[in-house]
């Protein structure tokens, strides 16, 4: 069964509350009639429930059972409003700015997750992921313990001989540009999470660079080695080794040959590319040369899942972000 399937599965077997704040987008729509008919999730689609029924209409999808929610009549908008400008009060916002804010489908929706009218969140098909990420971060944050928000990409390669039956978790493709030791540590913490709660398999984690265990010196090098001891620190139980080229970390026979004796060099189905570029280029050259399926980006690490789509997204890709932010709300 492939991964997003299995996904799908556990969704359903315990079904949690997913916002749309996109209610009156095309896509948005179709997909939300699939994924109630397929027991995927309970939706709450925000917008103009006259523009979302017409939509509706004009695909001819069935929207029973799907709550839609004018933000701007919403009988809940007050109560929303006084707890965000409480959560930033602060920052200096006033009532009236919450007012304002709330009235904003993103915001809205962020407040349902974080009041637990909704158990999480996904958008992205006609907004930047600057959009989403802001009242994320403002008003969810990071889950307790953890301090870095990231995101990683679950790849699922037709080549099934590396990683776990050919999926892998590369992290952090969308989020943090140049990260800290600490944060990198950080990242690499939140996708061992990821691979566990969203791929099912028991995380092997590979910090990489272009250096393996000292064979290069360099700064940036320097970087992802304190990020190893850092994460070897916080969670001594885990399997994490680097620093490690991405040969070293996928193929067993280089990865025994420059880290003779690693459990996770030559074995890793858990990547964690030392910055931004690394990883957003890593994630589309697989995705593109090899014909893997990436699904992502899913952000890790905060409080409450909510979740980002590209704006060049299908109605399936919408599908499939719903059932892994519902997977997620189960954790």
């Amino acid at each position: 069964m492939a991964l997003i399937d299995k996904i799908k599965t556990k969704a359903c077997a315990d079904v949690k509350r997913i916002v749309l704040p996109e209610g009156e987008e095309e896509r948005n729509v179709q997909a939300a009639a699939k994924i109630v008919q397929a027991g995927i999730a309970k939706l709450t689609l925000l917008g103009n429930p006259d523009t979302t029924k017409a939509v509706a209409a004009k695909f001819g999808v069935d929207l029973s059972g799907i709550d839609i929610v004018n933000p701007k009549t919403s009988d809940k908008a007050e109560a929303y409003a006084q707890a965000l400008a409480e959560i930033r009060k602060a920052k200096g916002m006033t009532i009236e700015q919450a007012r304002d804010l709330v009235a904003d489908p993103m915001y809205y929706g962020v407040m349902m997750v974080k009041s637990g009218d909704a158990d999480g969140l996904v958008s992205g098909a006609i907004h930047a992921t600057g959009d989403m990420l802001r009242p994320a971060l403002q008003i969810i944050k990071a889950k307790p313990g953890m301090k870095t928000v990231s995101s990683c990409f679950l790849m699922e390669c037709p080549d099934k001989s590396q990683g776990e039956d050919g999926v892998m978790i590369f992290a952090d493709c969308a989020v943090i540009p140049c990260p800290t030791a600490e944060e990198l540590a950080n990242i690499a913490l939140g996708a061992a999470d990821s691979a566990r709660s969203l791929a099912g398999m028991e995380p092997k984690v590979a910090m990489l660079s272009f250096s393996t265990k000292g064979s290069a010196k360099h700064e940036l090098v320097t970087k992802v080695q304190e990020a190893t001891r850092i994460a070897q620190e916080l969670a001594p139980e885990l399997e994490l080794d680097g620093e490690l080229q991405l040969d070293a970390a996928l193929v067993e026979s280089v990865g025994q040959l420059k880290s003779p004796g690693s459990k996770v060099a030559g074995h890793a189905n858990t990547l964690v590319f030392p910055d931004l570029q690394s990883g957003n280029i890593g994630y589309k050259l697989v995705q593109r040369l090899a014909g893997a399926e990436a699904y992502g980006p899913v952000l890790q690490g905060i409080a409450k899942p909510c979740n980002d789509l590209s704006r060049g997204c299908s109605v399936d890709d919408i599908v499939a972000m719903v059932a892994i932010t519902a997977v997620q709300a189960q954790g």
